[in-house]
């Protein structure tokens, strides 16, 4: 039953062009080919990062915090109070006015003792700037060096100058050891953040980032084992500038460096809306919908792969649209704000730039930093 599934699950009729075949994309002649099995080291290769990431944090990210006046606070001590605790997890972070009245009769204590232990309960629970820096610091990092890495691995191929040499070939397009690598760090870094998901900072739009990583992967995953590693890289490069910038603002609104922040958030901004709303749709989709048809007739691999960028573009203008708000709110108010909190209400900790989903969140999104993340 199970060499059924898997029989069915590679039809070449799903994966591949009409008359090509599984052999014909078998090594040979010095020439190596994508193979599903080059992806399983990406899973211990995520594991590496997250010591990789244990160590930066540590020995870089934390005293670069300090050193940029970001210390790790410690909440003030709170009194015990079984009454009031049991009220905090079980009903409500925040009693109305009628639960507080009825609390501190029950607690025997002043609304205002209330109050006060309320807000500080909670500021127990919001992680600290330090936490949030060590984060970015480490986001931004990565970004940038996968930037870096898939300009070096880009510059001298000429799919990259010339869109119609990404589907010359295909599906027959031997494997470069800088695609190979390009792709394995790319997902090895998804991969670590769905695994570190649950130990960093909480935020509201948890099951969202889950869901951003697993589509991310996903897609890269299809893009590998169906050879459309040419427009793959375009779009993790595409997908990869502009996280570098928002980061690089989350780390200074950490820092309080409101200005430089501001900055920051305008690069970002502009870099989005050039790669995500003009190069993307523009150029990469163009060169994955229109330019394709010119060599093979359309199959469901090409349909299914489409359906899913221009799903991706229709997130891009979504975010595009809240890019515009913190815009908006800035010319207003001459501040930016995030327009959606982390689960840090009341906090004075709130003056994060618009954290768009990392990413590549907002985005960040390789396929899709998707969040201009993801």
């Amino acid at each position: 039953m199970l060499q059924t599934i898997k029989d069915w699950f590679w039809l070449e009729e799903l994966w591949l062009p009409p008359t090509i075949k599984w052999s014909d994309l078998e090594d040979h002649d010095g020439l190596v080919f994508v193979k599903p099995s080059h992806l399983y080291i990406t899973v211990p290769c995520a594991f590496l990062l997250l010591i990789i990431r244990y160590f930066f944090e540590r020995f870089i990210a934390t005293p670069l915090a300090k050193t940029l006046g970001i210390n790790k606070k410690i909440p003030k001590k709170i009194q015990q109070n079984p009454v009031l605790e049991n009220f905090f997890i079980r009903s409500n972070r925040h009693p109305s006015q009628n639960d507080l009245y009825g609390l501190a009769k029950k607690s025997n204590q002043t609304v205002q003792q209330v109050e006060i232990w309320f807000k500080r309960r909670r500021d127990q629970e919001k992680p600290c700037r330090l936490k949030k820096f060590q984060e970015a610091c480490w986001r931004f990092t990565f970004y940038l060096f996968l930037t870096i890495a898939g300009i070096g691995f880009l510059y001298d191929k000429p799919w990259l100058y010339d869109l119609w040499e990404v589907w010359n070939g295909y599906p027959k397009q031997p494997l470069l050891p800088s695609q190979y690598w390009y792709y394995i760090l790319e997902m090895s870094f998804y991969w670590s953040l769905l695994f570190s998901i649950g130990s960093d900072v909480k935020r509201k739009d948890f099951l969202a980032h889950v869901i951003h990583h697993l589509a991310a992967l996903s897609l890269m995953s299809f893009s590998w084992c169906t050879n459309y590693i040419r427009s793959g890289t375009l779009v993790m490069l595409v997908h990869d500038v502009a996280d570098i910038w928002l980061e690089s603002a989350k780390m200074f609104s950490y820092a309080g460096w409101k200005q430089t922040c501001n900055i920051l958030f305008f690069i970002f901004a502009a870099v989005f809306f050039i790669t995500r709303l003009v190069i993307f749709p523009f150029w990469i989709l163009y060169c994955t919908v229109i330019l394709p048809l010119h060599y093979l007739k359309p199959f469901f691999s090409y349909i299914f792969l489409n359906v899913q960028l221009l799903i991706l573009q229709v997130l891009h203008l979504y975010w595009g649209y809240y890019v515009l708000k913190i815009l908006r709110k800035y010319v207003l108010k001459q501040e930016l704000e995030d327009v959606r909190s982390d689960d840090e209400e009341d906090s004075a900790e709130e003056d994060e730039p618009e954290c768009l989903k990392n990413g590549r969140g907002a985005g960040r999104n390789p396929i899709p930093n998707g969040q201009p993340g993801h």
